[in-house]
């Protein structure tokens, strides 16, 4: 229950509904137990006018004004149970509303580091099935346990009016249902976490499966796939029946006790009728109060269990909400874009994930406007270049300064704006072209982004497309080819316009012509601009200010063309190797 204190800060939010609509609860409790003292009243009057031998007529007229007077109560009771719903069920659903943002924004404020140990899946099943379950807490667990306090409240104050003997008798196997609740909800909470857990490896199971769908068919792995999914789901279903038998002690515990309540008032409220202690009024009062009762209070058992999940689901929520990230902007930060002034100072870095050292006692110095290749062979720290400048990751050691200031000092939101980012992986959303290229500046126009896609020589291809610029590319850019997707994640950073480009392998998967179209386009385009051009051969239609040679976290060479060619090392040998 500790978990749920989380969730405070929401009631808070919206106590207003809460409190309005626990005083339509307690109204609608109160039209509830009226109808006892009515019948109770309708009952002492038959049997008083039956007694004094009254006519038919006067019975008759007060068994129909008591019946009016109950239809009038229930009408009263279901208006107030309806506005009851309208606002603490439509609170709940506002919480998780809430809630859903604060962890969706969460999400997005996690370094990279957090995404590589966590599963995609994982972090949609908490957003999406534990939020469920915790609204199950804040709405109708809220309602059910107010309205089993109210009712409880009203109808004991009435029995105690009574005869205080025969109440004692009726509610004494209450306290043994809360025990065993109490025991049954402490099973409950271990195996909801269990559950849980097991529910969001199924979905990883299930994400990764569709999304590494064609590599399952080229490999013929669909079987394997199918029993490995088997295995998992057996273990959800098993771990769910048992949760169910568990829960399903509820019930009969609720019948039990009910029953016994039920044989009390009889057996000791029909001995006290008898020797005129109390009215046969009273028994039918009685027996009126505990079928009241009777769904409230087994919903008890149906409202722990939704506690005790939402308990085990909010611990896991809180896990996430409580992961502070690494990357943050610091107070006082630089709000102004970097102009292009690049320094790495004796970096050094060291993925936290892995223990590999990326980058050894790198040094680098970049004027505004330069271009500089960096070349080197997979896994040699050219990509960690890149991901130490767009700050995914600070340094281990050593210093990166931007503009002569040092990276962290810097508004996130400003850094990022003032670089474009155009990766290998092209990562493509499911909607439009327009709509992809887009993304890269959401102010832009519509010749904006044309220019953008012909400057990526991606233009053609679009107009052949059956809609254009509109047409749909699928989940990923599935409907796209290698080289499409990343010219058009080319043509995004280029509409993004930044003083700081990075290209990151972003042609290897076009062809040889193509790429000369390309880098063409952008020699006017980059005039001015910072340019990382991060590869492992040589783009030879470029002059570069600076050239480095990467190997093994380390500078093996450095300088222009011209220089690196005079030395004839290792560049030399790849210009060779690649224009021969």
């Amino acid at each position: 229950m500790k978990n749920l204190g989380s969730l405070n800060k929401y009631f808070i939010k919206y106590k207003w509904r809460l409190l309005l609509g626990l005083l339509f609860v307690a109204i609608s409790s109160k039209f509830a137990v009226m109808p006892g003292n009515v019948i109770k009243n309708i009952l002492d009057q038959v049997q008083h006018m039956v007694g004094s031998k009254a006519n038919r007529s006067e019975i008759i007229a007060i068994v129909f004004k008591g019946g009016i007077t109950l239809l009038g109560l229930a009408l009263l009771r279901g208006l107030f149970m309806f506005m009851m719903r309208q606002t603490i069920i439509v609170m709940s659903r506002h919480i998780e509303y809430d809630q859903k943002n604060e962890i969706y924004d969460h999400y997005q404020k996690l370094n990279t580091q957090f995404y590589k140990a966590h599963f995609t899946g994982d972090l949609m099943n908490r957003i999406s099935e534990d939020v469920s379950r915790v609204r199950m807490y804040t709405g109708p667990s809220v309602m059910y346990f107010t309205s089993v306090v109210f009712l409880a409240i009203f109808c004991i104050v009435d029995m105690l009016r009574v005869n205080l003997l025969l109440t004692v008798c009726v509610v004494a196997p209450l306290p043994l249902l809360a025990l065993s609740i109490y025991y049954v909800n402490k099973i409950i909470f271990k195996k909801s976490g269990k559950i849980q857990a097991q529910l969001s490896l199924l979905t990883t199971t299930a994400q990764e499966s569709y999304s590494g769908i064609r590599v399952i068919k080229s490999f013929v792995q669909e079987k394997n796939m199918l029993r490995f999914f088997n295995i998992n789901s057996e273990e959800y279903r098993k771990s769910s029946i048992n949760l169910s038998l568990t829960e399903a002690v509820y019930f009969p515990a609720m019948n039990l006790f009910i029953g016994l309540s039920m044989l009390s008032t009889v057996l000791i409220g029909g001995y006290f009728a008898i020797h005129g202690h109390i009215t046969t009024g009273n028994i039918a009062q009685f027996v009126i109060y505990i079928n009241i009762l009777m769904f409230p209070i087994s919903s008890i058992g149906m409202v722990a269990s939704m506690t005790q999940r939402a308990g085990a689901s909010q611990k896991r929520i809180d896990e996430f909400l409580h992961t502070v990230p690494d990357i943050v902007t610091p107070p006082n930060a630089i709000k102004q874009a970097p102009k292009g002034a690049v320094a790495f100072n004796d970096v050094t870095f060291t993925y936290p994930h892995t223990g590999i050292t990326a980058l050894q006692h790198f040094s680098l110095n970049v004027k505004p406007g330069q271009k500089v290749a960096i070349i080197g062979k997979t896994g040699s720290g050219k990509s960690t270049i890149a991901h130490l400048l767009l700050r995914m990751y600070d340094t281990t050691s050593g210093d990166l300064l931007l503009d002569g200031a040092k990276i962290n000092s810097y508004d996130m939101h400003a850094l990022r704006t003032g670089i474009a980012y155009a990766p290998q992986d092209a990562y493509l959303f499911s909607d439009t072209v327009y709509n992809n290229i887009k993304f890269g500046r959401d102010d832009a126009s519509k010749a904006e982004v044309e220019n953008a896609a012909r400057m990526a020589d991606l233009d053609k291809d679009i107009l052949s497309f059956s809609k254009g610029y509109e047409t749909m590319i699928g989940e990923r850019g599935v409907m796209l080819s290698g080289g499409q997707k990343q010219r058009m994640v080319l043509a995004r950073a280029i509409l993004k316009n930044s003083s700081i480009v990075i290209m990151d392998e972003c042609l290897s998967a076009v062809d040889t012509q193509t790429e000369k179209t390309i880098l063409a386009n952008l020699q006017n385009y980059l005039f001015g601009k910072t340019t990382f051009v991060i590869t492992h051969r040589i783009f030879t239609s470029w002059t570069f200010d600076q050239v480095i040679i990467l190997e093994n976290g380390t500078i093996a060479e450095q300088g222009t063309h011209e220089q690196l060619m005079a030395l004839d090392g290792r560049y030399a040998k790849l210009y060779r190797h690649q224009t021969a």
